[in-house]
């Protein structure tokens, strides 16, 4: 359920009506739009009366219960208005929302060496990276299969970091690894498989760092939206989701099923940011472009590509990473969509001419 205030409420009757929630046993959660105050009440809401709510100050335009199962993550809980999540790099502050312009997330599945990591770093920022994306404990269907360099690959990133100035995104599979990964990630990312590990999910609610939520191998959008809850409710705002291919019937050309209806979709549902993942999401990287290229189309936010100086020699996911003059090819093609949409960068768009 979700108090809607009118315009110009007075901040001494906000924390009135939220102690008159508190009184009746409700959790109540301010949330400050462009416009207007909504309040969340969060507990058991079902023998409330919306009107008789209503009655109880002269400041309440209106109050709405919320019909999803997922109430922090559903559009409703912020009178519709899109989230903006802000994350400070050294390059910068960048900001993933609905209103702000795409976000670029590239690199290699995992961190091999330095060399390695610093040379991609360095090129794809030059593409117009905003991100550097690279594992360094990796989830693998295999147990044979390389599964990162662990806390030694997390100070490779942090010296790429330091040597170009891109935000880093990496993943966390163990909460016991969550802080010192917090030390070096701006962007936790919680990967497919663990998508509905929810006591990692609770962890990474309770720190304060943004969590990149990709979507599960076999979740429905409900399965997902219920997973970034968990997210918000252990008191972390700061959710990005992540499309990143579903599994369907057909293995035999695509890794998996890249599900853009999902984009349109979670825009009538959450206000969270959204990006998609084309090169996990078809697995090959000669796909990769043209589904980047409906993504921004379809109305992402940011996109996560797959970038690496050897696809040939990779330790994981060579099949689906670009070289780095693949990406600065797919970026300038990008920028075209990008443009024509109002999203993409102003600085990459004046660059490209």
């Amino acid at each position: 359920m979700i108090i809607v205030l009118k315009s110009g409420t007075p901040e001494p009757e906000i924390s009135r009506v939220s102690q008159e929630m508190v009184d009746l046993g409700l959790s109540p959660e301010k949330i400050v739009g462009k416009h207007k105050v909504v309040i969340g009440l969060v507990g058991d809401t079902a023998e409330l009366d919306p009107l008789q709510l209503q009655e109880t100050s002269p400041w309440i335009e209106y109050v709405l219960r919320v019909e999803q199962p997922f109430k922090r993550v559903s559009k409703e809980y912020r009178h519709g208005e899109a989230s903006e999540i802000a994350v400070p790099t050294p390059n910068g502050t960048v900001v993933f929302g609905q209103h702000h312009p795409l976000v670029l997330v590239a690199g290699p599945c995992s961190v091999e060496n330095e060399a390695m990591i610093v040379e991609t770093a360095h090129r794809v920022k030059a593409a117009g990276a905003h991100f550097l994306r690279g594992g360094a404990y990796k989830p693998r269907t295999s147990p044979y299969a390389f599964q990162g360099h662990g806390e030694s690959a997390l100070e490779l990133l942090a010296a790429a970091r330091s040597a170009t100035g891109l935000g880093i995104i990496t993943e966390v599979m163990d909460a016991a690894d969550l802080e010192k990964i917090a030390e070096v990630a701006d962007v936790i990312q919680v990967g497919a498989r663990n998508m509905q590990n929810f006591s990692l999910l609770k962890q990474v609610g309770a720190q304060d760092k943004p969590v990149l939520l990709k979507r599960g191998m076999a979740a429905t959008i409900e399965d997902w939206l219920m997973a970034a809850e968990y997210i918000l409710a252990a008191g972390n705002p700061n959710v990005i989701l992540c499309e990143r291919g579903i599994r369907t019937f057909d293995r035999q050309y695509t890794r998996n099923t890249l599900d853009l209806s999902a984009v349109p979709v979670l825009r009538t549902l959450t206000h969270l940011p959204i990006m998609v993942d084309p090169s996990h999401g078809t697995g090959w990287a000669a796909y990769v472009p043209a589904t980047a290229k409906a993504a921004i189309a379809i109305g992402t936010d940011a996109l996560m590509i797959e970038v690496h100086p050897n696809p040939a020699k990779a330790l994981s996911d060579g099949p689906q990473s670009l070289t780095p003059d693949q990406f600065d090819r797919l970026t300038k093609e990008l920028a075209v969509i990008g443009q024509a949409v109002e999203r993409w960068p102003q600085a990459a768009a004046a660059a490209i001419g």
